[in-house]
């Protein structure tokens, strides 16, 4: 199976905060299955590090206010053409991210707290048919 991974689980330091997030049950699929980095935010343009940011009211927002949807979107849209042009048939994304999360993500201020939703790339690859699950979401690929 060839899965669309984020890159930060896989310790690309890549996150907003120019860290990564190593995973190593992540890691550990790569003995099984084909895995394919991406990282939404660095293809829609945005350097690492950058500011913060959320979901807020259907756009993305930094903590100083800026508003970079349009950004997050041309993300989503060339890691939807990726998963496409190479066959990936889900996704492992990293959660609570206003572009990776599935599920919940944080809610636009700034405080922690969680609200229901999906990132704007999670939400676009599910609406293209391909299963997104988050990093603590991992017993239930096979179910895909």
């Amino acid at each position: 199976m060839k899965i669309l991974v984020s890159a930060c689980l896989l310790g690309a330091c890549c996150r907003y905060d120019g860290q990564g997030a190593v995973c190593r049950p992540v890691l550990e699929l790569g003995q099984k299955h084909c895995l394919v980095p991406v990282c939404p935010e660095q293809l829609g343009g945005l350097p690492t590090p950058r500011d913060p940011a959320e979901l807020r009211g259907g756009r993305v927002v930094t903590r100083g206010g800026a508003d970079v949807t349009e950004a997050f979107l041309r993300g989503a849209r060339q890691t939807l053409e990726l998963a496409r042009t190479l066959g990936c048939t889900a996704a492992v994304l990293k959660e609570r991210s206003p572009s990776c999360g599935s599920g919940q993500v944080y809610d636009g201020s700034f405080s922690g707290k969680l609200t229901a939703g999906s990132g704007l790339t999670a939400g676009l690859l599910e609406q293209n048919g391909i299963p997104v699950l988050g990093e603590s979401a991992l017993d239930r690929l096979g179910q895909l």
